[in-house]
């Protein structure tokens, strides 16, 4: 949608009526005046629905601007008084607002972070060291079905729950390979080459998606035609918030049997779980493309002594497919999984979806477009790639330095099937064939504080350290979206790029210098910016 100016005649009265709507008094007093007044004046002049804009834009004393905040922190650490807060929150209705946002941030020279969900690691969609203003797109939701053609556009304020839901609605027989949290908004999930529990037989969100709008650093809204092949193939994997906002992306529906199944199955050390994550590590990334085996890991008190501690694994499986058809092909891959007809649950698709999200069997899909709004805990992830697999014994040291530490869970995601079919550079994601699984390092706590905070921490970036042997080298390589500061930070200054260089080639691999140069073309004074933003050539 293209902006029109307010007639300048209307301006100033519009500006007052505003303010007044705001406040109740055009000459309060604002902390944030001097950023405030001037966007706000430049948002009425740029804006075609300047009647909206009281139901938009929230200044630190507008009484709802925290729990607009609030609403998508899904991590507590960054949800303290000391958590840098942004001056402004604007929460577009429409694709012109985006626009607007865009050009008058801009224009008053002031840095604009992009939320779209608030699964956000390490918060830096909503936080930053310099002033700020954060462009939440929780209003922009639509999703449009279009089963003829089997497609869906989706604007990226959308959750996941809320694109499985409308599919649902529309055919029984179609899906989506996102990932398997309901309430993770689409905008980052899939500009960051976010992935699910298909990806074995679909591959990623953005090897589904063909087409998108994004609004560039010059407010311009455009598609996959007008934006060009660099920037479209860039916000395909490479984070869209370093190359604009963007509003929306189409994707291809992909088909699901009427019938899929789904088990979870527990070993404990006791129970022989170290040849079963051995035996794993040789079926999970080769089996049938239809089946993913997730495997997790965790240390837990021993059913057989209570008073010491074992690691628990976890095989938590969707296959495309019956359980009879599913129990004899593990009989034959995957003897030590014991896997039986009763431990397998056969149900529809949009079940299934719920039953990944650990809601209760007979859940109503209906539940999927509950946002869970301002529910956060703390935590802290950080990831690898394992190519070649861990010994037996190489295991073992691993469990006792899992044990040593306490609270640090693994989760291993299998890859093979359609990764291996996809060249490492056709998308910025460049972590295909050769991987046989990624690693997620997960601790998640409830106490506040900062003692408590930095013994997860510490731990979590032992084990991290630990695993050195086991993982990818030259780069050790890393997922964008379990996006992790510790690998290193950008601070926007002449060595922006050296800075980068650390984490970007550990995200990207080789694709980072492709990322850099399309960064430097479309956004040559780094406006689009953040902790971990591609950085520019100066």
């Amino acid at each position: 949608m293209a902006i029109s100016s307010v007639p300048a005649s209307l301006t100033s009265l519009l500006f007052v009526l505003i303010l007044i709507l705001f406040d109740g008094s055009a000459s309060a007093a604002r902390s944030t005046g001097s950023v405030y007044e001037p966007f706000l004046q430049c948002l009425v002049n740029h804006t075609n629905s300047a009647d909206q804009i009281s139901k938009i834009v929230y200044d630190q004393k507008k009484i709802s601007y925290t729990s607009v905040l609030r609403a998508y922190i899904r991590n507590a650490r960054f949800n303290t008084t000391s958590t840098p807060k942004p001056l402004i929150i604007l929460t577009p209705l429409q694709e012109s607002h985006v626009q607007a946002t865009v050009i008058c941030a801009k224009s008053i020279g002031i840095q604009i972070k992009i939320r779209s969900g608030g699964h956000d690691y390490e918060g830096i969609s909503y936080i930053s060291n310099e002033p700020f203003i954060v462009l939440d797109m929780f209003n922009l939701r639509k999703v449009t079905v279009d089963i003829r053609n089997e497609t869906v556009v989706i604007q990226t304020g959308a959750t996941l729950g809320e694109l499985y839901y409308s599919i649902w609605e529309k055919s029984k027989v179609h899906g989506f390979p996102g990932g398997v949290g309901p309430t993770v908004g689409v905008g980052g999930h899939f500009s960051g080459g976010g992935y699910g529990n298909m990806l074995r037989k679909y591959g990623l969100t953005v090897d589904n998606v063909i087409d998108a709008q994004i609004v560039d650093v010059n407010g311009k809204l455009l598609n996959k035609e007008s934006m060009g092949e660099d920037l479209f193939w860039a916000i395909r994997g490479g984070g869209g918030a370093s190359f604009g906002v963007i509003v929306s992306y189409t994707v291809k529906l992909v088909r699901v049997p009427e019938k899929v199944t789904v088990f979870r199955v527990e070993k404990s050390l006791e129970e022989n779980a170290t040849d079963l994550v051995v035996q794993w590590q040789q079926v999970a990334p080769h089996t049938d493309d239809r089946l993913f085996m997730r495997l997790l890991l965790a240390p837990e008190s021993s059913k057989v002594n209570k008073s010491q501690i074992t690691i628990r694994a976890s095989v938590v499986a969707l296959f495309l497919g019956g359980a009879d058809e599913l129990v004899s092909l593990l009989g034959k891959e995957f003897p030590l999984l014991g896997l039986k007809k009763e431990n397998c649950t056969e149900m529809n698709w949009i079940d299934s979806v719920l039953w990944w999200a650990n809601f209760d069997t007979g859940t109503k899909p209906e539940t999927l477009l509950d946002r869970n709004p301002d529910s956060a805990k703390f935590l802290k992830r950080k990831s690898d790639y394992v190519q070649n697999p861990i010994s037996r014994n190489g295991l073992e040291w691993i469990w006792k330095k899992m044990i040593e530490l306490g609270k640090i869970g693994l989760v291993f995601n299998p890859y093979g099937g359609k990764m291996n079919d996809i060249p490492a550079d056709a998308l910025p994601f460049p972590h295909r064939a050769g991987n046989l699984f990624k690693i997620q390092y997960s601790v998640t706590w409830d106490e506040p504080g900062d003692v408590v905070d930095k013994n997860y921490t510490t731990q979590i970036r032992r084990l991290h350290s630990y695993m050195t042997p086991f993982v990818t080298k030259n780069p050790r390589s890393a997922f964008l979206n379990y996006r992790d500061l510790d690998i290193g930070i950008n601070h926007y200054d002449k060595n922006s790029y050296e800075q980068g260089e650390v984490y970007g080639t550990k995200y990207f691999n080789n694709n980072f210098e492709r990322l850099v140069k399309t960064k430097t073309a479309v956004d040559p004074e780094n406006f689009f910016r953040n902790e971990q933003s591609i950085p520019i050539r100066r």
